[in-house]
């Protein structure tokens, strides 16, 4: 990658925190003003980086409207909105869509609760492979191989008292999750939420994505979180047919 390419990034990278004097992106960037200067000019020109009053800096609506162009070009999140969108009316709760892309998993969708509780998350975050439920539902359909090795190369940070903490005990659990259909994080990322996913397939019956609903404990215990997986599976099936998967018929 070319030198100013590198810093132009960086730049961005530190803008998407917030707006930044010229001053603190050049030691952010560890390199002289006028150098941080010139980048900056060259991504206003093209609208990746406007003025925020007389000295600050974010960042422009040309990123935005990239970053939306990219998410509007994928056809999962597409075809799976109604679906999506009608278990969120159905349960009046967090519903995710995400999808596995050079071994991470990432939000691609996401559509609020009703409720006053809400989680923090957003499009584009990563999720954690060893303690959220779309991220086993997804590390779940892959080959075995890659399976194992996805487990063997996760730092199992402990976010709760209930995360998984050993590649064995993962690998363990995805094999239910591939059992069952579904999987379920239980307030493994977060204390206070516990969350349910399921696969969306694509046409030839490959998973695509995952879809899930993340409740707040204090709003649904364990039982009223599984009494919600009969909604998801219809909706992960939805979302799936008109992806292209066709379920196939019972033989009469």
């Amino acid at each position: 990658m070319s030198q100013s390419l590198d810093r132009a990034l960086v730049l961005l990278d530190a803008l998407a925190e917030g707006p930044r004097t010229l001053d603190q992106l050049a030691e952010h960037a560890g390199v002289h003003k006028t150098t941080v200067l010139r980048l900056l000019r060259t991504l206003e020109s093209r609208r990746f980086v406007q003025r925020d009053g007389a000295r600050h800096y974010r960042l422009g609506t040309a990123l935005f409207d990239l970053a939306n162009r990219s998410l509007d070009s994928r056809d999962v999140r597409r075809c799976a909105e109604p679906a999506l969108r009608e278990l969120n009316e159905l349960t009046g709760h967090t519903v995710h869509l995400a999808s596995y892309e050079g071994g991470e998993v990432v939000y691609i969708d996401k559509y609020e609760s009703r409720h006053q509780v809400r989680m923090y998350s957003r499009v584009g975050k990563r999720a954690a492979l060893h303690c959220t439920a779309v991220a086993k539902v997804l590390v779940a359909a892959l080959d075995p191989d890659r399976r194992h090795k996805v487990a063997s190369e996760i730092d199992y940070v402990p976010m709760t008292a209930n995360t998984i903490t050993s590649a064995e005990v993962y690998l363990a659990e995805l094999e239910e999750v591939a059992a069952r259909g579904y999987a379920l994080d239980d307030s493994e990322h977060e204390d206070f939420i516990h969350c349910v996913a399921a696969p969306v397939r694509g046409q030839r019956g490959e998973v695509i994505a995952a879809v899930s609903v993340s409740v707040p404990r204090v709003l649904l215990d364990h039982d009223g979180l599984l009494a919600l997986v009969p909604d998801l599976l219809r909706a992960a099936r939805l979302a799936s047919e008109a992806c292209g998967h066709s379920q196939p018929q019972p033989h009469q």
